[in-house]
């Protein structure tokens, strides 16, 4: 079985920068425009119970060995790649609103979490991350560790 990779630390905030640039204000009017590397944001819910936090991230294309998750006490980074399925090379777009490449997307969390206690499953392109709640002070950092699908 192949895992989603999941870091564990503390320096996700610095690669959270909320501001929109040039290039993602045009990007927004029209997916085809951009000048460089382009970077999509794929579409996400986050909920909580009594127990747990959970997330949903709608990425249908994306294999799971492309995926990344990084997790901290405050925050939770998803990353990957979807990539382009070309149609042959002359043909013409006539509307194209599906967005390849790199995404990421950085979201904080309400609560603090138990690290222990992270699970994702991946299915039919929805990708869902149940955060246990921390409900004692003491937070344990972990390296890398790999998360089987349910």
């Amino acid at each position: 079985m192949k895992h989603i990779e999941i870091r564990f630390g503390d320096n996700l905030e610095r690669h959270a920068a909320e501001e929109k640039s040039f290039e993602e204000m045009f990007q927004a009017v029209n997916p085809m425009f951009c000048f460089s590397k382009r970077i999509w944001k794929p579409q996400m819910d986050i909920f909580e119970t009594r127990t747990n936090i959970i997330i949903q991230a709608a990425i249908s294309g994306v294999k799971k060995e492309d995926i990344i998750i990084e997790v901290s006490n405050k925050a939770v980074k998803i990353t990957g790649v979807r990539k382009s399925h070309h149609p042959e090379r002359t043909a013409t777009y006539r509307l194209a609103e599906i967005q390849f490449g790199q995404f990421e997307r950085v979201l904080y969390l309400p609560s603090v979490i138990d690290v222990s206690k992270v699970s994702a499953l991946f299915s039919d392109g929805f990708l869902e991350l149940s955060l246990e709640k921390l409900l004692r002070k003491n937070i344990k950092s972990r390296d890398n560790v790999a998360i089987d699908f349910i």
